[in-house]
């Protein structure tokens, strides 16, 4: 996949292309669903697929104060997007200026300037420009003039009657409910971070683990303990992953992920690593001494190792 990170970087001679626009928060099997529908569409008309996404959400601009947090960081979703096979991302960086960008402005830059797009493939509640005053309606009236046929997105439902959205995983990975999650996401969802030393509790109990810096990328699910895996220089590794802020210990930061990997002790310090919640084992609670910590703790290990084995 191409990647592009301003308009400035596209060729002249790019294209032409079919292009799909939006935030891809997630990249769950609804965004996959489109840009398989994108790659056909391209394929069938001899195009280039292109999705257009953000460097951010775009309510972190014009509304903050109701702004998700994102389920993955830029550089996930652009490697979950890669994973897709589509031929290039354009990544817009959105800002004040961007925000207020005439929607018939946006269409002529980047949609016929830019990208010289022949189909154009979005959701019927799409909206662009300043203040979302551009929609279907004026694409479908910008379009034959400029070049362009745009062609609507399906709603895609796996569970049920409720359509597939970032805010539904976000209220699962919340709720601790990451078997459900990865129905939505098409796979585990996971964290990204940087692995740094910690206060060496679990080795001191006999269960080491791999402590990711605070700043991690990913949302990170419900307090608890997960059976997981844990990906380090290319290879998935089982784990037992712990969620919170240990709460039998003081002064421990809230939202630690620290993973356990099963039956091997590696030095991973210094290493970024993914980290990907398979099933919730327990929630988090606070133990009266390490007796029973340690034994709850070997529980976790086994437990996971018969859900991921």
């Amino acid at each position: 996949m191409i990647i592009f990170h301003s308009l400035d970087e596209v060729p002249v001679d790019f294209g032409p292309s079919a292009v799909t626009i939006g935030k891809f928060d997630g990249v769950h099997a609804g965004h996959r669903a489109i840009v398989s529908q994108l790659q056909g569409i391209a394929h069938e008309r001899g195009l280039a697929s292109v999705v257009v996404t953000f460097d951010r959400n775009p309510l972190s601009v014009v509304a903050p104060q109701v702004c998700p947090d994102p389920l993955v960081s830029l550089e996930q979703k652009l490697d979950l997007l890669s994973e897709t096979g589509v031929d290039a991302c354009l990544v817009l960086r959105f800002d004040a200026e961007r925000s207020a960008q005439p929607a018939e402005e946006f269409v002529t830059e980047l949609i016929v300037g830019a990208l010289h797009a022949e189909a154009v493939f979005v959701g019927d509640d799409f909206r662009f420009g300043h203040k979302g005053r551009g929609n279907v309606a004026l694409l479908r009236e910008m379009g034959p003039a400029r070049g362009f046929e745009v062609l609507s997105i399906p709603d895609v439902a796996p569970l049920g009657d409720r359509r597939v959205s970032s805010t539904w995983v976000r209220e699962l990975l919340a709720a601790g409910d990451v078997d459900t999650a990865a129905a939505l996401l098409g796979r585990p969802h996971s964290v990204r971070g940087l692995v740094v030393h910690g206060a060496k509790r679990g080795r001191e109990l006999g269960f080491p683990t791999a402590n990711l810096s605070p700043d991690v990328q990913g949302l990170i699910p419900d307090d608890g303990v997960y059976a997981g895996r844990m990906l380090v220089n290319g290879d998935w590794h089982t784990a037992a992953v712990s969620v919170g802020n240990n709460p039998t210990f003081d002064g421990v930061a809230q939202k630690q992920v620290e993973a356990h990997l099963l039956d091997q002790d590696r030095d991973l310090y210094g290493l970024v690593v993914d980290v990907e919640f398979v099933e919730r084992i327990r929630g988090m609670i606070a133990f009266d001494g390490i007796e029973p910590l340690i034994a709850q703790m070997g529980d976790d290990v086994a437990r996971a190792r018969s859900i991921l084995v």
